[in-house]
């Protein structure tokens, strides 16, 4: 079986596999025990709930394939003639959109599939690399939660009132699409500098929502596009 890690965001609508495995993995599972002291009694402990489980590793997000890359290497990202690195960029835009991320870890004696939030995350291109990024990641698992609905079923022949809790239904991991409305006027740039304060990101918008060249010009009025 394959050794590798994968993250993904948004229900795989990004994922990536880390090219380069980590040595090792700092998996924290904390008690949560608390201590007091009480008055004539002295010392005691007292158990709590666990804490969250967390994943800690460094790693390298390689510039070009090595020998030992476990996947091979996404391709620089360019935008206003600048190229960076997918992989920093992809962490930072998961980080930054405050929903949990997938991670899995395969290994030949156990698996990992868990949704986690992302705790930190620091990086720094290494001296004289040509490019390498080396990372420090830190993950906590993630719950989702909701509050339970119940159903209140009034009293019947009996006298009894009865309250039954209705299961939630299964989050859902993925980030509701964010929307606008065309009104008069407006451009794929000009909406792209109001809604994601940066007109160069007009082609996100149309990539997105399908619209061909031909159709820039003329955006119908009242028409709902979709926003990266």
């Amino acid at each position: 079986m394959a050794y590798g890690i994968w993250l993904s965001w948004d229900n795989k609508a990004d994922e990536l596999q880390l090219p380069v495995n980590p040595s090792s993995i700092e998996v924290g599972e904390g008690s949560n025990t608390a201590t007091y002291d009480i008055e004539k009694v002295g010392e005691i402990s007292v158990i709590k709930s666990p804490k969250l489980t967390s994943y800690s590793f460094d790693g390298l997000f390689p510039a070009r394939n090595y020998p030992f890359s476990a996947a091979p290497v996404l391709a620089p990202m360019t935008r206003r003639g600048l190229k960076f690195n997918p992989y920093v960029y992809y962490l930072e835009k998961w980080r930054r959109s405050k929903r949990p991320i997938r991670f899995v870890l395969v290994t030949d004696r156990y698996e990992i599939n868990t949704a986690c939030s992302i705790e930190s995350f620091t990086w720094q291109e290494s001296g004289g690399s040509g490019g390498d990024i080396e990372y420090t990641l830190t993950l906590k698992r993630y719950f989702f939660y909701a509050a339970t609905p119940v159903e209140v079923n009034q009293a019947g022949d009996n006298g009894e009132t009865t309250v039954t809790k209705k299961e939630p239904e299964r989050a859902n991991e993925k980030v509701q699409p964010k929307t606008y409305t065309v009104v008069k006027g407006d451009t794929l740039w000009i909406i792209a500098k109001k809604q994601l304060g940066n007109g160069d990101r007009w082609k996100e918008i149309q990539k997105l929502n399908n619209i061909s060249d031909a159709d820039l010009k003329k955006l119908q009025v009242g028409k709902v596009l979709k926003l990266p």
